[in-house]
């Protein structure tokens, strides 16, 4: 099993450097200023890449750029209108092909979680600690801290559920992280359950983000077309905003039509290094 708090250090130093060239790439700062951005040697960022993503800092940037993400677009363009033609040729994919999806019925979209128990925790993970939330259903948030705050993401899954009875219980938590973010831990992983509380049209939308694989990324116009309603581009980015499983059902795979990486919300750094952190590991397919 991964060290998932080491992995979790590794990413907020990433992710400083990330922000830092999101201020400063037009000019191409040095490898010597990134790494200062991130407080450390010119030396120990290069290890720390090494660690956290398996290639260099020059190379893991050149995939956050626009240009990258316009390739990526152009080798997508009918992804979601086909059936995943890579198999499981990468351990790091396998989560995609392992995950289920269920809505809630009508009556329990109204009742907002009356008599639904969740229990939530905090751990660690490679993009940052997160929190993970669960019914007996499965899973039913997954989000990112941000600035430290917790308390936050608490209140967020209990405005989501306003009606349920919330637990705090880390140990039932643990193994989820494992599957989720070590997947190549098992030959042949439990699938993971998801039980989503949304309206028809963002489980439509959802679902469709659960298509795209590993490694890709398409547009918001590209998901409207596929679910059918190719004039509802900016409806499907509300809905995309309005996933509560970040990662898991992955919209940040989705860019916009210019080859910007758009908004996120847990963050854009987290969107680019996530983009980028998936390039890589295609890399050794």
């Amino acid at each position: 099993m991964k060290d998932y708090r080491q992995l979790s250090r590794d990413y907020d130093r990433v992710e400083q450097a990330i922000q830092f060239l999101e201020q400063n790439f037009h000019r191409q700062p040095s490898l010597a200023e990134i790494a200062a951005s991130a407080t450390l040697s010119e030396f120990h960022f290069q290890r720390l890449f090494s660690r956290w993503v398996g290639i260099s800092p020059k190379r893991f940037l050149q995939f956050l750029t626009k240009e990258y993400a316009k390739k990526l677009i152009d080798k997508s363009k009918t992804i979601l209108d086909v059936t995943y033609d890579s198999g499981l040729s990468s351990p790091s994919r396998l989560h995609d092909f392992f995950v289920t999806c269920e809505a809630v019925t009508p009556g329990e979209y109204k009742n907002k979680g009356a008599g639904i128990k969740i229990a939530y925790g905090f751990q660690p993970s490679p993009f940052g600690r997160c929190l993970l939330a669960i019914t007996e259903r499965g899973i039913c948030g997954l989000r990112f801290v941000r600035d430290g705050n917790e308390k936050r993401l608490v209140s967020w899954v209990n405005n989501r559920w306003p009606q349920a009875c919330l637990a705090h219980q880390p140990d039932l938590i643990q193994p989820l992280i494992d599957q989720i973010f070590d997947c190549a831990s098992a030959d042949k992983p439990v699938p993971l359950h998801l039980y989503l509380r949304g309206t028809n049209f963002q489980i439509k939308v959802w679902e469709a983000l659960l298509e795209i694989p590993f490694g890709r990324a398409v547009t918001y116009e590209d998901i409207a077309q596929h679910i059918g309603w190719p004039k509802a581009a900016r409806a499907v980015g509300n809905a995309v905003g309005q996933n509560p499983i970040p990662f898991l059902i992955p919209c940040h795979r989705v860019i916009r039509k210019t080859g910007d990486f758009g908004n996120y919300g847990e963050g854009p750094a987290r969107k680019k290094a996530i983009l980028g952190w998936e390039a890589a590991q295609s890399l050794s397919v």
